[in-house]
């Protein structure tokens, strides 16, 4: 029987590690790692490829990754909420919107947000957090995602927080950044989960 039909070697194609392919595509890390990996799509693309040659070696695992942002610190907390809504399009956009608004209090000098103004963008943040379930912990640092400069002025974005003459703009401004970064995401970049590894 097996001259009829041509049987293939367990383990010599790799398990399907996609989780999920929209809005942002998850996938199962094929090696062990303690956090969420971000990768451009291309170099995702080449990785995939390795690993599908890897297997169909027999060589296991693979141990080489292509350039890679490992999320960590504040990082890691906004991924796994985003990880946590990953089929709910409209719950992670709002993840990124918080993220967004703590991002602006605890990096952006803004002189609005010298004013009794900050009590206000305090509460928002507060009933976001408490909406969707999320908490930062530890000392806060970066808290939204790596974007390569390819794809995203950094500073342009910052500048416009800075020039906001009211809440309301400002509220504007960080809501179409954040949005702007989702859509980014979204279209350039891979995020492996944490795990042993398949």
């Amino acid at each position: 029987m097996g001259k009829l039909i041509p049987f293939k070697e367990k383990g010599s194609v790799p398990p399907d590690n996609v989780i999920t392919s929209r809005p942002w595509e998850f996938r199962r890390a094929g090696w062990e790692s303690g956090h969420f990996i971000q990768m451009l799509r291309s170099q995702s693309g080449v990785l995939e490829k390795h690993r599908k040659e890897v297997y169909e070696n027999g060589a296991g695992r693979v141990y080489h990754l292509p350039p890679h942002y490992v999320l960590t610190g504040s990082m890691a907390f906004t991924i796994q909420g985003l990880f946590r809504y990953r089929e709910n399009e409209e719950k992670m956009r709002e993840v990124y919107y918080l993220a967004g608004l703590i991002d602006c209090i605890i990096h952006q000098v803004t002189p609005l947000l010298r004013t009794a103004a900050i009590k206000e963008m305090y509460g928002k943040i507060t009933t976001l957090k408490a909406f969707l379930d999320m908490n930062w912990y530890g000392s806060m640092d970066q808290v939204l995602l790596p974007l390569d400069a390819q794809f995203h002025n950094e500073s342009e974005y910052r500048g416009s927080l800075v020039k906001a003459p009211t809440m309301i703009e400002l509220y504007r401004v960080i809501k179409e950044g954040t949005e702007e970064m989702f859509e980014i995401l979204s279209h350039e970049y891979t995020f492996y989960t944490p795990g042993r590894g398949i």
